[in-house]
């Protein structure tokens, strides 16, 4: 016997769950009550609702409902109706500062891990050295992963990479044609830049005691949307692959890959896949860039990562140079 659904939430994400699975067909009004539990009057009050949210459906007479229309924007139930019943929490805002931010306060409140805080703008998203990440609300991502790893800080310099590469081969997979990972954290498709990350930490002398990952992904935004400043670099899913994608079905997908990510990398350290992903995702491989670190500047030929994650560079003067960190630039060749 289906278990009763008491939340407003958890009962429109199953309506949405009988319908999705239902692709385009009807179901009766008395099978969506048993499902959750609720009288076939409160089911009505429930996709009315959902209509107001930009869903549509349709009563057909002896049939029951169809939906016909589904929000282009991120919806919270929609979502959660695409993961699994056993996702864990995912927290919505229609504004934010930064969905890292959020995670952290989050994480400071006591709140149980894993989570997953989205936002359809944000107010303040930042990148890498606390730069501006421009977060409007025109059909993008910005989602933060929250974790409490009892790992040692050794083990965690490979994050950011090992979760970089699982987006590169997400995104190839649901789209066709996905970017690849330009070291250390952002994702591109040639020069034109689609997502960047942010990892941040709260750190013991031995081990690493709260986690935030944060993506922020360039969807569906017009190419008119984009400031003059940066129009030339930035680029979009939609525009990359020639159509508009379904942003709640890619939403839940990240969310489920990077759960899944995670629990790999918590498990044992994925080496040799990484190195495979690397291989297979990485942008700038054989190609001059110029690294920055601090007030030094260096330019050579990119020869991948060594198994600390750290950048290789050929600069022609004997043994390429390691960098755990840096700015990179391609050079014009």
């Amino acid at each position: 016997m289906p278990r009763a659904v008491h939340h407003a939430a958890d009962i429109e994400a199953t309506l949405l769950r009988e319908f999705l699975a239902a692709d385009g067909g009807c179901i009766s009004g008395a099978a969506l009550a048993k499902v959750v539990g609720v009288s076939r009057v409160a089911v009505w009050g429930h996709l009315h609702r959902l209509e107001a949210e930009g869903f549509g459906f349709t009563a057909e007479h002896s049939r029951g409902y169809r939906l016909t229309a589904r929000p282009a924007g991120l919806s919270p139930a929609l979502v959660r109706a695409h993961l699994p019943l056993d996702a864990p929490a995912t927290l919505f805002h229609s504004s934010v500062d930064s969905t890292n931010e959020e995670a952290e306060r989050q994480l400071a409140a006591g709140r149980q891990v894993p989570f997953v805080v989205f936002a359809s703008a944000q107010t303040r998203g930042r990148g890498r050295f606390g730069r501006v990440w421009h977060s409007p609300a025109l059909g993008n991502l910005y989602l933060s992963f929250a974790f409490r790893p009892d790992l040692p800080p050794e083990r965690m310099h490979l994050f950011t990479l090992w979760m970089g590469l699982n987006l590169c081969d997400l995104l190839t997979a649901h789209a066709g044609h996905g970017p690849g990972l330009k070291w250390p954290n952002d994702l591109h498709y040639g020069e034109r830049k689609v997502g960047g990350m942010l990892t941040e930490a709260r750190i013991d002398a031995d081990h690493t005691r709260d986690l935030v990952f944060g993506l922020g992904l360039n969807v569906n935004t017009p190419d008119s949307a984009w400031p003059p400043e940066i129009a030339s670099r930035a680029t979009t899913l939609a525009r990359e692959v020639g159509r508009p994608l379904d942003l709640n079905r890619l939403a839940a997908e990240i969310v489920t890959r990077g759960l899944s990510a995670y629990d790999r990398f918590l498990a044992h350290p994925p080496l040799d896949e990484l190195a495979a992903l690397w291989r297979h995702h990485d942008i700038l491989a054989g190609r001059r860039v110029t690294v920055v670190q601090g007030k030094d500047t260096h330019s050579g030929i990119a020869r991948g990562i060594d198994a600390e994650g750290a950048l290789l560079l050929d600069t022609g003067a004997g043994r390429p140079l390691h960098f755990r960190a840096g700015e990179v630039t391609l050079r014009k060749e």
